[in-house]
């Protein structure tokens, strides 16, 4: 315990690391690229120490908590280091795995959780792979891509799209970086058409990195589910979800979108 020191925590942790020790530490996510950029720049990537930074409290549904809370930059600044594995993992099944999977592995790992409770969709049979993106439903007229929070809300818009006769295929995309570009290139090839659905800036996060496969291997039309330009309001994590666009509906509008530009 480091008390409300999260700097001296991530020196803590580097030290620790120096020492042959495989520290894990966890602060909120708004906290830790934030308040703690230059030392996790500094102190583990640049070494390449082997620290695990786990966080609680990522995107906008901290809720009341309000802006100075809502972690919506993280990914992009995280993700910008290199050396650094980022996972968002997509309910308490694969973070259970995800965070043994970071201790087996050296190196510094990014795990970034949410505060609401998540609905399960894994069962106890699920194994998380480090690095490999997980195919949720089958579909051949778009893909979704979703991390964390997002992938549930994916699944539910594929479900309701298989109604009006929309065959979406859903990915999990839960390991941001390193990114399964081959998964991504299959989509594409396979389903010409591809929404990705995350809970952070549209800049920099996950719609950003598929863009940029996408873009360099097959390019098809895209369209992103995320937070557009702006920081949130204070308000109760669904209401917040709705108002800024992160919801099953408006990854179905994505949908019907990128489905009519491929001409399908």
């Amino acid at each position: 315990d480091c008390g409300i020191a999260e700097q001296n925590m991530v020196g803590i942790a580097a030290g620790l690391a120096a020492s042959g020790k495989v520290p894990f530490a966890s602060t909120f996510a708004v906290f830790a690229p934030g308040r703690c950029f230059d030392q996790i720049r500094m102190s583990i990537a640049q070494p390449g120490r082997n620290v695990k930074l786990v966080v609680s409290h990522g995107g906008i549904s901290v809720g009341e908590d309000g802006t100075s809370h809502h972690s919506i930059e993280d990914l992009s600044l995280v993700g910008s280091l290199p050396g650094f594995t980022v996972i968002v993992p997509a309910d308490a099944i694969e973070t259970a795995q995800a965070v043994r999977a970071a201790a087996a592995s050296h190196g510094p790992f990014y795990i970034r959780l949410c505060r609401p409770k998540l609905p399960l969709v894994y069962n106890q049979d699920y194994r998380f792979n480090l690095g490999k993106a997980v195919t949720m439903k089958s579909g051949e007229m778009a893909t979704i891509i979703a991390i964390g929070i997002m992938v549930a809300a994916a699944v539910e818009a594929a479900d309701n799209l298989k109604r009006e006769g929309i065959d979406c295929r859903v990915l999990n995309m839960s390991t941001l970086k390193p990114i399964d570009e081959a998964a991504i290139i299959k989509v594409a090839t396979e389903t010409g058409a591809i929404v990705t659905a995350e809970e952070h800036l549209e800049h920099g996060g996950l719609g950003s990195l598929v863009a940029g496969v996408v873009a360099r291997h097959h390019p098809v039309p895209m369209e992103m589910v995320a937070i557009k330009d702006t920081y949130a309001k204070s308000g109760k994590p669904a209401e917040l979800l709705q108002r800024y666009g992160l919801t099953a509906k408006e990854i179905e509008q994505a949908v019907r979108g990128v489905i009519k530009r491929k001409g399908g």
